[in-house]
């Protein structure tokens, strides 16, 4: 059984990639650590809470553990708001209480702790900044023979970012933006490194087609929480496209006859006009970069698992 440990930061795509980790058959998921970036913290750990409560159809024995990484640039507030209006869900609050307790450590000591406990190696699936295992590899460097692989969504390497902000070049993306040094922390480690990175998801857009296919998968409360977040994703991307980036590199971490890889080497920028650019460089590390999706193979396994999904109504 695969130990994985999942670290998000709290928007749609990161909740959705966690309720359909939950539903993964033969994982053992250690924990769930929050960030405090492209969502809120304190609704995206509650959200989290929540979603471990009413869809852990494994039976997993859990906490969430909150995040006090800071930024060194954070994320738009206009992004992060969402966070809010998933954890209202109704789907989310059919209990009074949360069940799901808070760990009692940040999010990287819990990190530290349930690795080093963890029999056997563990996968390290991150959708948000890595500065939470940045921290965790230089309070505990020993935990790193003990990563099998990281799998994260961020970076690219087409020099296309997606940070729009004053003072930058429009190179990076945000993940690694948000904290550049821990992206040349994680590359200075021996870890295993797959990457999705922006261009990686080019087959999977958030289309007014898919939209409509989860809308006609009545009886499924998971499929219902997956459409009704998605459709929040309006208020800030009605003129932009959207991609499954983070729940692509979720679920192909479990499943990885859903993409091809490419090895490629690659430096990251940490000062400068292009913080957190990731780039193409022959003599940089070695990384797995995502080239492609098969999107008829993923969007199948997605629905398999929102299907698969039992719905807990009463704690």
């Amino acid at each position: 059984m695969k130990n994985v440990y999942f670290d998000h930061d709290g928007n749609v795509d990161d909740l959705v990639s966690l309720l359909l980790l939950l539903q993964v058959p033969d994982i053992n998921l250690l924990g769930v650590g929050v960030v405090d970036a492209d969502g809120y913290l304190d609704p995206a750990v509650e959200a989290s809470r929540k979603i471990i409560d009413h869809f852990n159809s494994q039976g997993h024995t859990l906490s969430v553990a909150a995040s006090d990484s800071r930024p060194v640039h954070q994320f738009p507030k206009e992004w992060r708001l969402i966070s809010y209006s998933y954890n209202a869900m109704p789907l989310l609050n059919r209990w009074d209480d949360i069940q799901t307790p808070l760990a009692p450590v940040p999010a990287h000591q819990d990190m530290v702790t349930k690795i080093r406990q963890a029999d056997g190696p563990t996968t390290v699936v991150m959708t948000g900044p890595l500065t939470d295992l940045a921290r965790a590899l230089t309070l505990a460097p020993d935990i790193a023979p003990k990563i099998e692989r990281l799998y994260w969504m961020g970076g690219t390497m087409n020099h296309q970012g997606n940070v729009n902000e004053p003072g930058v070049d429009g190179t990076a993306e945000w993940n690694a933006y948000w904290d550049p040094q821990a992206v040349q922390t994680v590359w200075d480690s021996q870890i295993p490194i797959q990457m999705v990175g922006l261009e990686s998801t080019d087959e999977l857009p958030l289309t007014d087609e898919l939209r409509h296919h989860w809308a006609q998968m009545v009886g499924y409360p998971a499929v219902d929480l997956i459409g009704q977040g998605y459709a929040l994703v309006l208020s800030y991307e009605a003129n932009s496209t959207y991609y499954l980036w983070d729940v692509l590199t979720a679920v192909s971490s479990q499943f990885p006859e859903l993409v091809d890889t490419q090895t490629v080497t690659s430096r990251v920028i940490t000062k400068g006009k292009g913080a957190g650019r990731t780039y193409l460089d022959p003599a940089g590390r070695p990384v797995q970069l995502v080239t492609r999706a098969h999107r008829e193979a993923f969007f199948d396994q997605v629905d398999r698992l929102a299907q698969a999904a039992t719905y807990q109504t009463k704690p």
